[in-house]
């Protein structure tokens, strides 16, 4: 026998709030209601869609983010982000001010090949014009 159980939506917007970084007071001011009034809405187990939309658009996060919200998928989202993120497990293995010195030297080099191509092409001219 399965039972399902109930997502509590106040205790989601709380969480959420909290990980935005967010007072509860700052939510309230955004939603033009009171401190007190938002304490009460995040303890309020169920919410009407209007309100519920309202609030989700004060957060800037779907309002199926706060219907779905659960600590566990958002544990394991922290946890794969940081143990599977190729930036996490991406190691830099060469100096970059290095590679931009190899960079300066091959320019400088091909410079002074072109430049000298440029000296020989000038003195062939001058010989076929004295000639």
């Amino acid at each position: 026998m399965e039972t399902t159980q109930k997502k509590h939506l106040g205790r989601n917007i709380s969480r959420i709030r909290e990980m935005k970084g967010m007072k509860q007071e700052t939510l309230a001011e955004i939603l033009g209601i009171s401190q007190q009034k938002m304490s009460v809405i995040e303890n309020t187990e169920e919410l009407d869609d209007a309100k519920l939309n309202e609030i989700a658009k004060a957060l800037k996060v779907p309002a199926n983010a706060i219907k779905e919200y659960s600590d566990e998928k958002m544990l394991n989202i922290i946890n794969s982000t940081i143990t599977d993120s190729p930036i996490y497990n991406n190691f830099c293995n060469f100096n970059p001010l290095d590679k931009l010195v190899e960079a300066y030297d091959e320019n400088k080099k091909l410079y002074e090949r072109l430049l000298q191509a440029e000296k020989d092409k000038t003195t062939y001219l001058e010989q076929l014009l004295k000639k």
